[in-house]
């Protein structure tokens, strides 16, 4: 294992000695593993959806295809969580924690669904799978001998998971990134926490711990599925480093195809003609849909205000709820050129806003109008003080062929066409990221008051 954590090494410096890469290189190297690793994760827990289908419902927001509507939507919503696990690795004082790998569960499932099982006597039955708690009830794996090999228990399994939390705080910085990765990954699917998901979550985690070190992803080729879970088994009976040395070589592919995009060289590999044709085909038989030529206008202000917009501020209030108790006051402001309103509620200040504000904003005469939502609190009752704090901000911007979604706590923006709207996981992202984010200003708030 020496051997391949030496070349990861030499790898990892031969890419330093090339950065910054170009702004084009990056965008298609990071779209590369974008689709490659949302693609092979779901392929490999039996998503049907092709590679093309994926690019086109990933970059393309299209849904048609001879799929389950839960197929496609399980698809977004991994990669609303791989763009999560990027965001957390970059704050590198933020911790990892329990509630972090809930939330990815809750992400991944979208919501509760019914799915078939076997009870312990062997009888076939159907169970409801709930997202974001832990399993309520045994759950195992048939291996490739016929065995049946049991997971953790339900009752032991919170203990478990929190000494997983700490074994991996103590790890960080004591071993080889990718040993970290390999063992937070293998661990996590030891225990299986969740009724569902866990696979794909353990993939997640394992490039959290990547992306923290400034790692390319690890991306499991769904076609290498059997080597890949007969080294899963190889550390069921104690053999970490196989399993180690398994996910390192896959790293070296990733680190290998940075080098490549970071001289300007070509990325494509075997196979990826036959994705673009495919994906093509696609396009051009879909050509006739004239949403995809739709351009500003009024009315297409207004129709992202009733649709995407109003989803957004809905969710956004009732996690703005749960911050409500730390302060002594809210206080909202919508604004856009030339008007604005203000209020407590965000919901009834949009509601106002879109009805007596919004249609004199769209008779003036400048174009492209711009909104921003923006969230202020008072007096943060655990330090006392008469201190106004940022809850957050959101921003809207409208191009003439597309419209941007910036929001607190984020280093990039969302880009929508004006026929799209943000899925849910899109509008949980935001609202978390910037939950996220306010909760670091108030925790540092309170330490500076005690200092």
């Amino acid at each position: 294992m020496a051997t391949v954590l030496d070349q990861i090494d030499i790898l990892i410096k031969q890419l330093k000695s090339l950065l910054p890469m170009k702004a084009e290189d990056e965008q298609r190297l990071d779209k590369k593993f974008r689709l490659e690793f949302n693609y092979n994760s779901n392929h490999i827990e039996g998503n049907t959806l092709t590679y093309s289908e994926t690019e086109l419902l990933l970059v393309f927001d299209d849904t048609k295809g001879n799929h389950t509507m839960r197929e496609y939507e399980e698809m977004k919503a991994h990669d609303v969580a791989y763009n999560l696990v990027e965001e957390w690795a970059q704050d590198k004082e933020r911790p990892l924690t329990e509630q972090n790998i809930k939330n990815l569960n809750q992400v991944i499932l979208v919501r509760p669904f019914w799915k078939d099982a076997i009870t312990p006597d062997g009888q076939a039955t159907r169970r409801l799978i709930k997202v974001g708690d832990y399993k309520e009830h045994p759950n195992s794996v048939r291996l490739q001998n016929g065995e049946i090999f049991e997971y953790a228990k339900p009752s032991e399994t919170p203990m478990l998971m929190q000494e997983l939390i700490d074994w991996y705080r103590e790890e960080d910085g004591a071993v080889h990134p990718v040993t970290l990765a390999a063992m937070l990954h293998y661990k996590f699917v030891r225990i299986h926490p969740f009724d569902d998901g866990n696979g794909r979550i353990s993939r997640l985690l394992m490039n959290y711990v990547l992306f923290k070190n400034e790692l390319p992803p690890v991306i499991i080729k769904s076609e290498d599925k059997a080597n890949y879970l007969r080294a899963l088994n190889r550390a069921d009976i104690g053999d970490y480093e196989a399993f180690i040395s398994y996910i390192a070589e896959q790293l070296v592919w990733s680190l290998e195809l940075s080098i490549k995009a970071a001289k300007g060289d070509s990325i494509d590999e075997p196979g990826d003609l036959d994705k673009k044709l495919a994906q093509l085909k696609k396009k051009i038989g879909q050509s006739t849909d004239k949403r995809v030529d739709v351009t500003y206008s009024n009315d297409i202000v207004r129709i992202i205000a009733d649709n995407t917009i109003e989803a957004l501020v809905i969710a956004w209030e009732e996690k703005l709820k749960e911050f409500d108790t730390f302060f002594f006051s809210r206080s909202v402001h919508i604004a856009a050129p030339g008007t604005g309103k203000k209020g407590t509620s965000l919901v009834d200040a949009f509601n106002q806003f879109r009805i007596e504000q919004l249609p004199k904003r769209l008779k003036a005469p400048e174009a492209l109008v711009d909104l921003k939502f923006s969230i202020s609190y008072q007096k943060l009752r655990p330090v006392g003080d008469n201190t106004s704090y940022n809850g957050g901000e959101i921003k809207f911007i409208f191009h003439q062929n597309a419209y941007e979604v910036e929001y607190t706590g984020a280093n990039k923006s969302i880009s929508k066409l004006y026929n799209q709207s943000l899925s849910d996981g899109e509008i949980q992202l935001i609202v978390e990221t910037i939950g996220n984010w306010f909760i670091r200003n108030i925790e540092k708030a309170i330490e500076d008051a005690g200092n």
